[in-house]
């Protein structure tokens, strides 16, 4: 049986994957490490909370005896690093809990990692075979392209936010612990996500959740930003099959082959809200809501990934295009408006403080 830590997966790529590993991997045993910050929701995955091969931990992956007691615990041998401070915009505001959490938290799991998985710590000699230490970043380490070109594994850093300079840190650190300690890593930057679960902060669940309300819809600069959307199925899929088969030591980029510029995005979105259920109380579009705002500072222009070596070396493709995946997660959204109210409300974190005290307590 497989003994794998997942941290942060009461977020949104994190919750998603948990539930997927949970169906897919029968044999698994799933720990679940999560500080449960302003994103983080256990209400993500309350259908699976009863499953005896799960465990959920309420922690803080910068605790060096914590996570160290938790290897022991549970002889862990594989890793799925999720956890992160993620919003370029709050990285503006406030860079120094993304420096902690994504350069010193991701230090700690691997110094975790080397002291559990190496015989001598302190030498490069073979780690157990099945082990693996499998870490989650983002396109945005490589910075911003213009109308043409593509991010490849090959192409340079050059993150110009505090978010993308802290994952472009933990990059390099997860790369230098495979190159000086043998350590079994493997990365995967990926392109922009979207799809059941995601926090409204971001694009699509924020522009969901004010359309519905009939409240302005923000659109940066003059819109015309380029994201590549992935439907966080897709994504996770793509996570499996590289802990499965990936090459050791190697990064796989992750993207979905649908290039979009926020305004299509949004105006896409008013449109499929209008059909389901209806324009606004005064009979006008909800593209009528759009308004253009101050871009913020050092916004990309472009994002775009090849991920053909995943594609040849693997056999992964994205199978939701932007078009169903927009529907499927609209619909998700309409099906789970509680969800929606309680986390623009704040009362999701009710949920948390009901959660049973072993459970908090890692028991």
């Amino acid at each position: 049986m497989k003994s794998i830590l997942v941290t942060g997966g009461c977020g949104f790529i994190g919750s998603n994957f948990v539930r997927l590993a949970l169906r897919r991997l029968p044999e698994c045993r799933l720990v679940n490490l999560d500080q449960l910050t302003y994103a983080g929701n256990p209400r993500n995955l309350a259908d699976i909370e009863d499953d005896p091969r799960y465990r959920f931990v309420h922690g803080d992956i910068c605790e060096a005896e914590l996570v160290g007691r938790l290897f022991a615990e549970e002889t862990i041998d594989t890793i799925v690093h999720f956890a992160a401070e993620s919003h370029v915009d709050r990285s503006i505001d406030a860079p120094a809990e993304f420096i902690r959490t994504n350069i010193l938290g991701t230090f700690t799991l691997l110094e975790a990692a080397r002291k559990a998985w190496l015989a001598n710590p302190g030498s490069q000699l073979p780690v157990p075979e099945n082990c693996r230490f499998l870490h989650v970043s983002t396109d945005e380490v490589y910075g911003s392209l213009g109308n043409t070109g593509f991010f490849r594994e090959t192409t340079p850093y050059h993150p110009r936010s505090p978010y993308s300079a802290s994952k472009a840190s933990s990059d390099h650190l997860v790369s230098a612990y495979h190159h000086t300690y043998g350590m079994p890593t493997l990365t995967t930057n990926c392109s922009n996500n979207y799809g059941p679960y995601h926090f409204p902060e971001k694009l699509i669940p924020l522009i969901i959740s004010n359309a519905l309300e009939g409240k302005t819809l923000p659109v940066y600069g003059d819109g015309k930003n380029v994201r590549d959307w992935l439907y966080v199925e897709d994504h996770c899929q793509a996570i499996l099959r590289v802990l499965e088969q990936g090459r050791v030591g190697e990064t796989y980029n992750l993207g979905g082959n649908n290039e979009k510029q926020n305004i299509e995005v949004v105006t896409t979105i008013c449109d499929l809200l209008d059909q389901k259920v209806g324009r606004l109380p005064d009979g006008h579009p909800r593209t009528d809501l759009i308004r253009f705002v101050q871009d913020r500072p050092g916004h990309d222009r472009r994002y775009a990934i090849d991920a053909s070596k995943i594609r040849e070396e693997l056999g992964w493709l994205p199978l939701v295009t932007f078009e169903e995946g927009i529907r499927r997660t609209i619909d998700w959204y309409l099906g789970n408006l509680e969800w929606v109210a309680a986390v623009r409300d704040g009362s999701y974190r009710d949920y948390y403080e009901g959660m049973c005290a072993d459970r908090l307590n890692g028991g």
